[in-house]
């Protein structure tokens, strides 16, 4: 499982580095299919949005025999060496056994839509709570960032400047006027947020229901990702020597 994200300028990109690039998608795709409005339904139909409207994962991993230290050591470099942001880990706590990561993953998705395109981004808050023998692994999203190109959809593309018959560019300008498509000085950058719980498919008559329909799938996809790799870093190491025995 994997995540990976691409970026606005159509290259992949990811600043937590999960696993490798382009597989996320193809990932997504097989095991939820390949039509997003269909696959956001059945995935929606086995989730619960939070008291908050957020939409959380939880999971309890057992790793039996392995005392709250090694535990919260394994983690500490699982996270350390996986979100490559500095600000990425807001909390590390390890008397409280508790490490908090929030790290944006930029263009989740990315759609073109009949007047505008819009890459959506995610900043999943992620916690781990360690005690002796197991970890409890909390995920949590509340809202889509939205970077939206106005007048790049694809009805956009055909129209010409009246001027000197030279095709509209705009697609390229994003709609705060500022930035270009692939500007990547500040990937936190935004026109808009989206709160999930007030998109399809947890709201049925959507303008942005495409959008959306591919964005919840790929959030829920790199939860997953998420999950089996903290299982896999906390029974394998991340790189698999890690042994104590040396």
């Amino acid at each position: 499982m994997i995540a990976a994200i691409l970026s606005i300028c159509g290259t992949t990109a990811i600043e937590a580095q999960v696993m490798k690039s382009a597989d996320l998608e193809k990932y997504a795709k097989q095991r939820y299919g390949d039509k997003w409005l269909d696959a956001a339904r059945n995935v929606a139909s086995g989730l619960t949005l939070d008291k908050n409207e957020s939409l959380t994962y939880q999971q309890i991993i057992n790793a039996p025999g392995k005392t709250k230290q090694q535990l919260y050591v394994a983690l500490n470099y699982w996270a350390t060496a996986t979100f490559k942001d500095k600000q990425a880990i807001t909390l590390n706590d390890k008397e409280a056994g508790c490490i908090i990561i929030s790290s944006t993953i930029d263009a989740i998705a990315d759609h073109t839509g009949t007047l505008n395109r819009y890459v959506v981004s995610i900043t999943p808050l992620i916690r781990l709570d360690i005690k002796d023998g197991r970890v409890r692994v909390t995920y949590t999203v509340q809202t889509y960032d939205i970077l939206k190109a106005e007048d790049a959809g694809w009805l956009g593309g055909l129209l010409d400047d009246s001027r000197d018959g030279i095709r509209n560019n705009k697609q390229n300008i994003y709609s705060d006027g500022k930035r270009m498509k692939g500007d990547t000085t500040d990937r936190r950058l935004y026109d808009e947020q989206w709160e999930i719980a007030h998109h399809y498919p947890f709201v049925e008559k959507d303008a942005q229901k495409r959008t959306c329909a591919k964005a919840l799938v790929m959030t829920h996809a790199y939860s997953n990702a998420i999950i089996d790799k903290v299982e896999e870093a906390l029974k394998n190491g991340i790189v698999g020597n890690e042994d104590e025995d040396w």
